[in-house]
Formats: structure tokens, C-alpha cells, sequence
């Protein structure tokens, strides 16, 4: 693959456009990079100071923990109101939590993490002709989505899923095809189970949050972050919410997920076996804040370490849903009056899209 020059020139004689244009026209992604065997990283993936973890704190403690709900025993009644607390105290304020025994086997979900490490470091060609920013394709493979949105490039590639009813399996890439298929396939179980919880935590049936129809599309999205030659100039993912309702997410040993807390960047340490859950725009919207869509990002990782791989599955409404979403009436009083106004999410997820990750949509949509 063509090998994308490094700019050192004075920020007047600098191109971010050809630079881009350049990176895109390899269709190899920030892997492509590092197999050409850069030591210095482009321009493009050099983020603010302010926005990049000084090493010297990388290694502080804290206190804070993003919760570990424990699923065993939800079907005892006594030990299910446990559990419902547990996610409203955590949706309601990190915003994230980790499940264990959650019901999908651990040999599913290594598979789906080596089923991604095969693709993302296999065949080049497999991955050239799937690469395209083109969103009405079902299953593509690209790097940094906004890329030309944004002000800086994030050290990851991704492929992408969109299990939105018309998805054809054959055009998954065979290398990871049954591995992805069998998790979409179990996680329709968890994400129930989810949703249901949240329901009783928002004090509501437990099938009002799937009554109404915002969770029914999977968008799974097969993160590889490779190891960084400058981890302290770049990042992973910067700081950012989700536009979704919500997000299911299966992350690798290697971490670097850290969700921002009570004025301060909290790890999410790797648990094996677990899935990390958190609170999307959407369902912070028709909760009305009571539950929290919070900034997280992904520190960029050393080549000491390897690559780190994460799937990501965020639940939707459908994309041929036309009704409007905004806060549960039954959530609302003189005391609690509605803090957004209703919206369709295809139009949010297009507000969304014409902004920079960094910039919170949300906001957008208040009263």
C-alpha cells in the first residue's frame, strides 16, 4: 500500500485536506499506517495537549469504580429488586455499568473478538474492497466516520454490521461471519434483559422501554485499535456520548476505556466474560435526565501493549420509524416538567451526524 508521509511543515504550509485525501485513498486504514512502518504519527492524529492523558496520570487511583452488576440470581425475586437498584443508581449516574452472568457463554464472545482480530489483520484486499464512507451499505469497513468533520483523526479502524432487517450474512466477511452472527444472535436476550431492568428502575412496567420501539435495529460496530508509536499525542477515541438509546459493548484485556465522573476520566477495567453497558442520548431524552448519557473516550495504547479490539452494539429505533420520541409522560409532573422536545431519531441521528463527535447533540433539542 502507498505509505502516508508525516507533515512537519511550519501549520501555514500544512494540508489537512490532501492529508486526508491521501489516508482515505490507501482503503488500509490506521492498521495500513502501522504496517508501513511509521514511527512518527501523521499530522491528522495529533490531538490538542489539553486533550491527550499526561503519562504522569495514567497511573492515579481513584477511588471511583464503574459499577459490576451481578445477574445470577435475577430470576429470585428478593435478589431482582437488588439488582434494580443497582441499575438505576448506576444509569442514573455514571451512566455505565459492567454485567456478569449475563447468559451469553464466554466461548461466544472470545469468538467474536478473535473472529474481529482475523479480519482486521487478515486479508488486505478482503478489507480494500469493503472500505467506504458510504452509509446506506450494510457492511463496510472504514476509518474515523467523521473524518472530515472532525479536527482530528482517531487512532482506530472499524467494521461495521447494521443489523437493520435487510442485512444479507454473505456480505459479512467469512474470516468473522459466524462468530458475529452467533453474539447478535445471543445478544438480543441480554439487551431485552436490559431494557427491562431500566424499565423497573425508571419505576415503570418492565416492558414499557420496549413498547416503545426504540431499541428493535442492532448497529454493531468492531473496533481495532492498533498498538500507537506516539500514544501520548494521539487517542483511541476522543471524548464523546452516544447518539443511541443504548450500547452493549465487549471489550478485550487491553483497556484504555475510561467514562468521565464527577470531574474526573475513570477506568473501565477489562472484565472477562462481562459486557459493559451504557446509556445513550436517546433514552436520556425519554427519561428526561434521569438516566445519563455520559463522555467517555479510549486512550490510544503503546505498541508494548498490542492492539486493543472492542464491539460495540448500539440499539436503535429502526430506521423506518417515524414517530417522534421524546420524554415519558409517565415520568413527568409540575415538579418534573419536560426538559426536551419530541424528536424523530433519524432526524437526530442527522443533527448528530453534521457535527463533530466531540459535540454533544443533545443540547440541541431542549426546551
Amino acid at each position: 500500500m502507498a505509505s502516508l508521509s508525516v507533515s512537519v511543515g511550519a501549520p501555514e504550509t500544512y494540508d489537512l485536506a490532501k492529508e486526508l485525501e491521501q489516508f482515505q485513498s490507501t482503503k488500509a486504514g490506521v492498521k495500513g499506517l502501522l504496517d508501513s512502518g511509521i514511527t512518527k504519527i501523521p499530522k491528522m492524529f495529533v490531538h490538542p495537549k489539553e486533550d491527550v492523558p499526561k503519562n504522569s496520570e495514567l497511573g492515579l487511583t481513584t477511588a471511583l469504580e464503574v459499577p459490576v452488576i451481578d445477574l445470577a440470581s435475577i430470576d429470585d425475586k428478593q435478589a431482582h429488586l437488588e439488582i434494580v437498584e443497582k441499575v438505576e443508581k448506576a444509569a442514573s449516574s455514571y451512566g455505565f455499568f459492567q454485567l456478569v452472568n449475563h447468559g451469553i457463554p464466554e466461548k461466544v464472545l472470545d469468538s467474536l473478538l478473535e473472529g474481529s482480530k482475523a479480519f482486521h489483520e487478515g486479508d488486505v484486499a478482503v478489507k480494500s474492497n469493503l472500505y467506504t464512507t458510504d452509509r446506506s451499505r450494510k457492511v463496510r469497513y472504514f476509518s474515523n466516520s467523521r473524518l472530515y468533520k472532525s479536527a482530528f483523526a482517531n487512532w482506530h479502524d472499524t467494521l461495521v454490521c447494521d443489523f437493520d432487517g435487510s442485512l444479507d450474512a454473505n456480505d459479512i466477511p467469512v474470516v468473522c461471519r459466524n462468530s458475529i452472527i452467533n453474539y447478535e444472535q445471543h445478544l438480543r436476550s441480554v439487551a431485552k434483559t436490559v431494557c427491562e431492568l431500566l424499565s423497573e428502575a425508571l419505576g415503570l412496567a418492565k416492558d414499557h422501554l420496549a413498547s416503545i420501539n426504540a431499541s428493535q435495529k442492532q448497529f454493531m460496530v468492531c473496533h481495532y485499535y492498533p498498538p500507537c508509536p506516539e500514544p501520548d499525542l494521539a487517542m483511541g477515541t476522543t471524548k464523546h456520548t452516544d447518539p443511541s438509546f443504548l450500547t452493549i459493548l465487549l471489550q478485550d484485556s487491553v483497556g484504555g476505556l475510561q467514562v468521565h465522573h464527577q470531574g474526573q476520566w475513570v477506568n473501565v477495567p477489562p472484565v472477562h466474560g462481562a459486557l459493559v453497558v451504557n446509556i445513550g442520548d436517546l433514552l436520556q431524552l425519554v427519561s428526561n435526565d434521569k438516566f445519563k448519557s455520559v463522555e467517555h473516550r479510549v486512550l490510544a495504547n503503546s505498541t508494548e501493549k498490542g492492539p486493543r479490539l472492542s464491539v460495540a452494539t448500539f440499539l436503535n429505533p429502526l430506521r423506518s420509524e417515524e414517530k417522534p420520541y421524546g420524554p415519558i409522560k409517565e415520568l413527568l409532573s409540575d415538579s418534573n416538567p419536560p426538559i426536551y422536545r419530541d424528536v424523530i431519531f433519524q432526524d437526530y441521528m442527522m443533527h448528530f451526524a453534521s457535527k463533530g463527535i466531540t459535540t454533544r447533540a443533545l443540547d440541541h433539542f431542549k426546551l
